[in-house]
């Protein structure tokens, strides 16, 4: 099942045109790896290069942009992002202002004080 956050109008924040944006109902239940390498399915990353090293800063940062961006799973958010790794690194995702806002709205939390 997928969970996509309405805005008060109940108009879905897309991710990009004609792709609702997916947040997780909980950040407790993504559960996805803090360590080692990961590499994405093409249907979240189209170019060869799909493996990530989370001990890297910066692959991490451009792994869960993809990920946040692309996915149309719930289950991608649950298997590939971690909730505490993705709230530690919020503030410095580059993502769609759409996406950013999704997630905002369902996870106060995240939102800048």
């Amino acid at each position: 099942m997928q969970a996509v956050s309405p805005t008060a109008a109940g108009v879905a924040y897309l991710a990009r045109p004609g792709r609702p944006a997916v947040v997780a109902r909980t950040l407790a239940e993504l559960r996805g790896p803090t360590r080692g390498v990961v590499e994405l399915p093409v249907r979240l990353m189209w170019c060869p290069d799909r493996a990530f090293d989370l001990g890297d800063p910066d692959q991490l940062l451009w792994m869960y942009e993809n990920i946040l961006r692309e996915t149309s799973s719930i289950d991608d958010l649950r298997r590939l992002v971690n909730g505490r790794t993705l709230r530690r690194v919020w503030r410095l995702l580059n993502l769609p202002r759409s996406v950013r806002l999704a997630w905002e709205t369902r996870h106060r939390g995240l939102r800048p004080t």
